[in-house]
């Protein structure tokens, strides 16, 4: 009889049956004089008991507006300390709090809002070429007549506060800093006594998806989805309160509040946040003065790193541990990573938003011919299955659709039980969209997305697998493997590559260093070379961008496929 693809995450350890606000407290008191944030480029190093005395005044604060529990607020913003105040203070006040995508424009910020009905928006004044304060006057010029906490925009129907980080008070807005006044002992008192109602099936969070299609949709997460989540990211990683995380990620994104931020808290590590957003020298030089023992990171994140000019020049041997995720890890880059940044322990891990969001991670100590080729085994407490196009639970080692299922699977979209029904079946099992394979051991392999499979001549082609391949290619830094159509074999596989800086290379010598080593079939018919790729802020690959680029650039937007 076969083995089928089905695996669950046995654990000694039980799920944690408490609120963040509630746990937040609690690891406050056990770690109050260890350094709990240090945000370098806003020169901020606060104490567990330093942390907890600015998240509770700014509860408070948020209280203060008249923000109800249940309530949504959003927040706009790079890394910044402010962001983690936030997290941790709408978490204890009782409000949900709404993650608006930094890299958004108005037609997006519109579209957030008032899809989840926000109450009230802090936002940054600015980053890169976002001027976030003139995108919310825009939409709402109303700001310019109206007391701070009475805007009645036309746009935004259910907006009413709006506030600015810093200290400055703009017309219309309230500024950050006047949220963090002390609170009184009644207040204080009040916010605790809220604390004891709240429940940790409650929403707490929303993350709009990056869809490739339509509009985002939002992902709701509540207490009990991210906190055991943070907690067992962490036990899996090996997190200790003498550890110190450098974030480079996103905070808006679940890699950086949940197995970043919250990671942190839940095992009583420092946050370290090297910068605003990702800059590699910044990365290596905080590493390096903060003595951090672990580091989160997508794989492009990781490439430039160890392809920095200077990287020779840092001192990275306080590493330890960390995690490579968010996209598919070239083995390559991983070996990289443990031979020449000293991340020994790194581990693997796969997700996605609706599953807060981590479901299959490696161990620190699993052997690395594996870790460099899975994704590790399913997380305690989570099911993971593989099906196939009938929904039918495969045999190990062929490849089908990953399903997760278990504490982790989001509440649903907000506002859209259509879709939700589309993505959590009738058994409460969440469908990734991504293929995969288990292995007899129950590890996985991604293999790529389930609308990336290639179909050439009834060839099932992975674009992964030929990634892979073309990564032991001297002169090649990056490639992302896409098909496109073709009449005579439905489609065909195109190859986007980007070499190392110095390096030329032909087409033709590509598709000779694949000859007799893998299938004609799997031979890349398309060579593009590039500089960069077309991703999200947090360094996920938009291969449907891509793809779109070579139609028009092919002429092969009309072309008609059996």
């Amino acid at each position: 009889m076969p083995q089928f693809s089905y695996a669950n995450g046995a654990a000694a350890q039980p799920l944690l049956g408490q609120t963040i606000g509630r746990f937040f407290d609690e690891a406050c008191q056990r770690h109050g004089d260890r350094l709990a944030l240090r945000v370098r480029h806003q020169d901020i190093r606060w104490s567990y008991a330093e942390l907890k005395r600015q998240v509770d005044s700014l509860a408070c604060g948020l209280r203060r507006l008249g923000l109800q529990p249940g309530e949504r607020v959003g927040i706009w913003s790079q890394n910044r300390a402010e962001w983690v105040l936030m997290q941790f203070a709408a978490a204890k006040a009782g409000l949900v709090l709404v993650n608006i995508n930094p890299g958004y424009r108005r037609a997006e910020l519109e579209y957030a809002l008032n899809k989840v009905q926000c109450r009230a928006l802090v936002l940054s004044p600015s980053f890169k070429s976002s001027d976030y304060v003139a995108m919310i006057r825009d939409l709402a010029p109303e700001l310019d007549h109206c007391q701070p906490g009475e805007l009645s925009a036309a746009r935004l129907p259910d907006l009413r506060w709006v506030v600015r980080m810093g200290q400055q008070a703009l017309p219309g807005m309230l500024a950050f800093s006047q949220l963090l006044a002390a609170p009184s002992e009644q207040e204080l008192a009040e916010l605790r006594a809220l604390g004891d109602t709240l429940q940790f099936d409650e929403a707490v969070n929303i993350q709009f998806t990056s869809g490739t299609t339509g509009y985002p949709k939002g992902a709701t997460l509540s207490h009990h989805n991210i906190l055991n989540n943070a907690w067992f990211v962490g036990a899996a990683m090996k997190l200790r309160p003498e550890d110190r995380l450098c974030i480079p990620v996103p905070l808006y994104h679940c890699f950086g509040m949940v197995m970043g931020s919250l990671c942190c808290v839940c095992h009583g590590a420092a946050m370290v946040f090297p910068g605003e957003g990702f800059d590699a020298e910044a990365v290596l030089e905080t590493v390096e003065q903060e003595r951090c023992t672990a580091l989160h990171g997508v794989p492009t994140m990781f490439i430039s790193l160890l392809d920095h000019p200077r990287f020779g020049e840092f001192d990275l041997t306080s590493l330890r541990t960390g995690i490579m995720a968010g996209s598919p890890c070239p083995v390559e880059v991983m070996r990289r990573v443990i031979e020449r940044m000293h991340m020994a322990e790194v581990t693997i891990c796969y997700g996605m938003t609706e599953t807060s969001p981590v479901s299959l991670q490696s161990a620190t100590d699993t052997p690395l011919a594996q870790r460099v080729s899975t994704v590790g085994c399913a997380h305690p407490h989570v099911e993971v299955k593989i099906v196939d196009a009938e929904g039918r639970i495969v045999p190990r080692g062929v490849s089908g659709e990953l399903c997760v299922r278990g504490y982790s699977v989001m509440l649903g979209y907000w506002g859209d039980e259509e879709m939700t029904r589309a993505a959590i079946d009738a058994a409460g099992w969440m469908h990734s969209g991504d293929l995969a394979a288990m292995n007899e051991d129950g590890s996985v392999n991604i293999v790529g997305r389930v609308k990336d499979m290639v179909i050439r001549g009834g060839e099932n082609v992975y674009p992964r697998e030929i990634e892979e391949f073309l990564y032991r290619h001297p002169k090649i830094q990056e490639v992302q493997v896409i098909g496109v159509p073709d009449v005579r074999y439905g489609e065909e596989l195109c190859a986007w590559i980007r070499l190392r800086d110095g390096e030329q290379a032909s087409a033709e010598e590509i598709r000779a260093f694949c000859q007799g080593q893998i299938a004609h079939y799997k031979i890349p018919r398309y060579i593009e070379f590039v500089d960069s790729f077309p991703m999200t802020v947090t360094g996920k690959i938009q291969k449907y961008l891509m793809r779109r680029q070579m139609l028009e650039k092919l002429g092969l937007a009309d072309v008609k496929t059996a």
